[in-house]
């Protein structure tokens, strides 16, 4: 049966003039054909602007959103989320590259899948150079391009919060009702993927594609990159970050495993700080962990 579902893709460009195209062709050559493209520059410092007013006088129908000053991910996803009129997201940076059955893929999973409160599904992802050239897999793979390694479906919060590779984030696809219970991304933070599987698998159900979804772009530009450059600007917001998350995941929390899994991350967080010399923040991991010393020995759950 065809599905008649409308999905929104919400493009983000920050100083990704050299890939922006390649990424907003990637969704008009879906093989899927109800598709409504939202594209927000984020006050670029590069000619990213100009790239995309151009691209877009072929393609008039898509929504064009350019920020007067730098909003950053979490508020200026938000923002454009207002507009959206689908039934399902996906979360697209302007470095990142949809395979042509990607959607497709998505969608149908939607359809078929057993799951009964099933609001997030995603893939693998095949990492790729700033030129494009091949580097590695998300998840590594066989011979046949299947995961080694099984993933975990359906309820996944004890997954999330233990960390590793649980979730691949540039391929996943949201139903936009999981965006409405959770209102959208929070704002405050300088990252956004970490703190919204928490709080949605805590909520719904996810389902896994055991295909090559999307092109994955590294680039030295990389938000990644950012947690151990003391040298980049982003630095201190975004492991200021990771300790937000953590204390909004123990309020989350409604047993010791679950704490216990979070324990593993503050663990990490209070080692990460000492190596970088962020005492401040230090001492605050190590807040937590204290927290947790005490629900995890005392609390009644």
């Amino acid at each position: 049966m065809q599905d008649n579902s409308l999905v929104t893709i919400i493009c983000l460009c920050y100083n990704q003039e050299k890939f922006v195209i390649e990424s907003l062709l990637s969704v008009i050559k879906q093989d899927y054909p109800l598709i409504e493209l939202i594209v927000v520059d984020d006050c670029s410092s590069d000619n990213s602007k100009s790239a995309i007013k151009n691209w877009l006088t072929t393609y008039p129908n898509v929504q064009f959103i350019a920020n007067e000053t730098n909003l950053g991910n979490t508020k200026s996803f938000n923002k454009a989320l207002k507009f959206a009129k689908g039934d399902y997201i996906i979360d697209l940076a302007a470095d990142d590259v949809l395979l042509p059955n990607c959607i497709s893929q998505q969608v149908k999973t939607f359809e078929v899948s057993t799951l009964k409160n099933l609001g997030i599904v995603y893939g693998n992802a095949e990492l790729i150079s700033e030129n494009g050239t091949f580097e590695s897999y998300f998840f590594p793979v066989d011979l046949s391009k299947k995961t080694i390694e099984k993933r975990q479906t359906g309820d996944i919060y004890l997954s999330v919060l233990e960390g590793g590779n649980s979730i691949c984030s540039v391929s996943a696809m949201m139903k936009k009702t999981v965006f409405d219970e959770l209102k959208g991304y929070d704002e405050n933070l300088a990252y956004e993927d970490l703190d919204f599987w928490i709080r949605a698998s805590r909520l719904y159900q996810f389902d896994f594609i055991d295909c090559i979804l999307i092109q994955k772009r590294i680039s030295d530009t990389s938000l990644t990159s950012s947690f151990y450059d003391k040298n980049n600007s982003r630095f201190k917001k975004i492991n200021t970050t990771t300790y937000l998350i953590l204390k909004k995941a123990i309020h989350l929390n409604l047993s010791k495993t679950e704490d216990l899994a979070v324990q593993k991350r503050v663990h990490h967080e209070i080692v990460h700080t000492f190596q970088i010399k962020d005492y401040g923040l230090l001492f605050k991991n190590i807040g937590l962990r204290l927290w947790l010393f005490w629900r995890i020995n005392f609390k009644k759950y």
